[in-house]
């Protein structure tokens, strides 16, 4: 009899531990995404001055590997800019491409003077590489003839207006690194409405933390910065073996050197669209890209977000087992898991009118994979490898 009490204590004590720490945690996240929404509603678009004249230079890099399907969309795209082509040069750095590629870009180089391609290969001559993508910036940045590079993904499409409202940002703000919006397109597939929905709370983030100078996030399908500032933190330079992080690890170096001198445009009229992954395993690993980065952050008020964020999630994911054991922690895990929706929507709402996304009430189902695949991003992008343009790296 004894040891049954014994057992009945130590287990009420136990599973009021994993209580408080949950509250914890849910509290502090709670806080943190109120406070994210707070100062996304208070900020305001930035509003295109048609009046202004068109001013900065802008040599455009694009890494690209096995793009023969999207690279001319994007080119296309950025041909027909509302923005004078004496301003602007691009520069694709082919990444070892098998596919037409680099025919396709040299075709538009034999119409367009301002559009050129690198071979990588070439550049590399047999050398091995953890983090191509950053040495592909890295070639386009040092043949850039202009003062400010832009960086944008092969598979992406630029609104006509996107390097004019660029422009513009810069003549006002006097920035030397701006980011800008991104956004998904979506089929109205049950994955593509996930990753649309997911992304566009990461953008809304951004956007809001940027905006308020705390954290240096960023996503490289649409960034700007001045060269000088690339060259004055050494470049790539401590993190150029990181396979990831030729957005958020750079803008932490350059944050840090230029602490007022960081923008974000949000404006509908600066978006890059690009596709989600097409494939569930496809769609892990660039999470698990992402997250990968996540340890490397010098920024420390990105890494406390990021730890609460985890661990909540792995909270949430361990409730419903401890629960068969347990049962009143299910009606508590299903409290949490309404309120943690209900607080993320009325953040989302604001997000989603923003980049002009349509909110089901059915995407609050997808708040169990949403659980499940933070979990397994997380532990992947710090423990594991991953796979990346057919490349397995670390």
């Amino acid at each position: 009899m004894t040891n049954i009490i014994r057992w009945l204590v130590v287990s009420l004590c136990f599973m009021y531990v994993i209580i408080g720490i949950v509250s914890l945690l849910f509290v502090v996240y709670a806080a943190i995404m109120l406070v994210y929404r707070h100062w996304f509603i208070q900020l305001k678009p930035f509003i295109l001055n048609q009046e202004l004249s068109a001013k900065t230079t802008f040599s455009i890099i694009i890494p690209a590997r096995n793009e023969a399907d999207n690279i001319g969309n994007l080119l296309q795209s950025i041909i027909q800019q509302n923005y004078p082509a004496s301003l602007w040069e691009v520069f694709v750095i082919d990444d070892f491409s098998i596919d037409a590629t680099p025919m396709i870009v040299r075709e538009y180089g034999l119409t367009y003077s301002n559009i050129h391609i690198v071979e990588l290969s070439k550049v590399l001559d047999g050398k091995k590489l953890n983090a191509y993508k950053k040495k592909a910036i890295e070639t386009g940045i040092g043949m850039a003839t202009h003062e400010w590079i832009v960086t944008t993904d092969a598979d992406c499409i630029a609104e006509k207006n996107w390097l004019k409202t660029i422009d513009a940002y810069i003549q006002e703000k006097d920035p030397v690194f701006v980011g800008a919006p991104v956004a998904f397109t979506n089929d109205g597939s049950m994955l593509q409405s996930f990753q649309c929905i997911d992304f566009m709370a990461l953008q809304g983030i951004t956007a809001a933390s940027v905006s308020v100078g705390l954290h240096a996030m960023c996503n490289g399908a649409n960034l700007a910065y001045k060269k000088e500032a690339f060259y004055a933190v050494n470049g790539f330079k401590d993190i150029d073996n990181i396979a990831s992080g030729d957005d958020m690890l750079l803008m932490n170096k350059i944050k840090e050197a230029y602490p007022k001198k960081m923008g974000y445009v949000l404006s509908p009229e600066a978006i890059i669209r690009t596709e989600p992954m097409l494939t569930v395993a496809g769609f892990l690993n660039q999470r698990i890209r992402w997250a990968s980065k996540a340890t490397k952050y010098k920024d420390v008020s990105v890494k406390v977000v990021l730890w609460f964020v985890l661990l909540l999630n792995v909270g949430f994911l361990v409730l419903p087992f401890l629960a068969i054991i347990y049962h009143p922690l299910f009606l508590y895990w299903l409290m949490l898991l309404i309120l943690k929706t209900a607080i993320e929507a009325s953040f989302a709402v604001h997000i989603a009118k923003f980049f002009s996304i349509e909110l089901h009430w059915k995407s609050v189902i997808l708040q169990i994979p949403h659980i499940v695949y933070t979990c397994a991003a997380g532990f992947f992008g710090m423990f594991g490898t991953y796979k990346w343009k057919d490349r397995t790296v670390r």
